[in-house]
């Protein structure tokens, strides 16, 4: 088994075991507390966004230290404060205990910027876009698998033991990569020339695809603030077949991300780019029927075609950044583009929330098609500010 495959089935476990109390969180925090309905409101916002803006801030440096110091060691710290932090959720009684966990938490993990800048080492510049797919296809497995299986442990035998096999799950992730992952050495800050290695999270181009990725990510995330009334109060069906209509996302994102990193490798950034953005045009259309489709059967195939959709969006931008960064930079930049992914979730999520209060439920989806028309428009004016992509659009500078 390559290095590149025991990565993929370690973000896989890993990602699979946060996800396993994913959506449980308001039921075990009411059970915890007796809490009142705007109480349990927030303080479940606080569960769920309050991890998000604590890596925001703490990614980033993570990054920055793995380039110094390797960054597997990054991947086994992340996975020993996971499966700490779910044992001591698992341990305690308290809604105050819970949150402040859950904050150090999104502080110390880290994961997945990590398992990206250390796979990033492993293989060539022009294959960090499969690679990055390919990560990206591990994490939208491990989370449907885990949000099913959490809530059949949450069913049978309680909310602690949803902890309880999740931080096993991390620390057995733990065991097999200090084993199986070969350490990588961090490059020296100064290239062989003599001459320092590029800033790239200064430039303007990776400024750029930081806010692409704030864009697309938002209005991935928009839909989860509503989707499950959505489902329950529009489409009128049960919570099996919700389940299965939020799963086709993840099915389509899957399947077709391959494809994706494929055709995307043979491609100059300029007409990566361009590319992206139209199909940021197709994830309009393809919304756009969620919101007028009443046939079960033709909702859930546009869930995979936006899936599908997807797979060309955040993965290609990580790869993006990555392939144009120097290699002892991977860690920061890598790092700032996860910043940037927790940015974008926060503000679908804000996004939706805001939605919710002033529009119609049955109109909710009109909102989502919305903003992936801002994130078409956001990457017209990335693509014809920069002057990067201007220069490889040119005759001379196309690749």
């Amino acid at each position: 088994m390559t290095t590149t495959r025991w990565l993929f089935a370690l973000q896989l476990v890993a990602m699979g075991a946060m996800e396993m109390s994913g959506p449980f969180w308001p039921l075990h925090l009411r059970r915890l507390g007796g809490l009142s309905p705007a109480t349990l409101a927030w303080v479940s916002a606080v569960a769920y966004a309050g991890p998000m803006l604590m890596a925001m801030c703490t990614t980033p440096w993570w990054g920055r230290l793995g380039d110094r110091i390797g960054h597997k060691p990054m991947l086994l710290r992340a996975l020993f404060a996971l499966a700490a932090t779910q044992w001591w959720i698992a341990a305690t009684d308290s809604v105050a205990v819970v949150l402040a966990v859950r904050l150090l938490q999104g502080a110390l993990a880290g994961f997945i910027a990590a398992a990206q800048a250390y796979g990033a080492r492993l293989v060539t510049r022009a294959a960090r876009g499969a690679l990055m797919a390919q990560l990206q296809a591990a994490t939208a497995i491990g989370s449907v698998a885990g949000a099913v299986l959490g809530g059949w442990l949450f069913d049978t035998r309680g909310f602690a033991s949803v902890n309880v096999w999740a931080g096993a799950a991390c620390l057995l992730c733990a065991a097999v990569a200090a084993f199986v992952l070969p350490p990588v050495a961090p490059l020296p800050a100064v290239a062989p020339s003599g001459t320092r290695a590029r800033p790239a999270v200064l430039h303007g181009t990776v400024l750029g695809l930081l806010l692409g990725i704030v864009l697309v990510q938002a209005g991935k995330m928009m839909p989860q603030t509503f989707f499950g009334l959505y489902a329950a109060e529009v489409l009128h069906v049960s919570n099996r077949v919700t389940g299965l209509c939020y799963a086709g996302t993840a099915l389509g994102l899957c399947a077709a991300a391959p494809f994706w990193a494929r055709r995307f490798a043979r491609l100059s950034h300029a007409r990566v780019l361009a590319q992206v953005e139209w199909i940021c045009w197709a994830c309009v259309a393809v919304v756009a029927v969620q919101a007028l489709a009443t046939n079960i059967v033709l909702f859930v195939a546009a869930r995979v075609l936006w899936g599908v959709c997807l797979a060309a969006l955040l993965p290609v931008f990580y790869g993006l950044l990555s392939r144009e960064t120097a290699d002892d930079e991977q860690g920061r930049v890598l790092g700032a583009g996860n910043a940037a992914a927790k940015a974008g979730a926060l503000l679908g999520a804000g996004a939706g929330g805001l939605a919710l209060a002033w529009v119609p439920l049955d109109a909710m989806f009109w909102t989502v098609a919305l903003l992936y028309a801002l994130a078409a428009i956001g990457l017209r004016v990335i693509r014809t500010h920069s002057n990067f992509f201007q220069q490889l659009q040119t005759p001379t500078g196309i690749s």
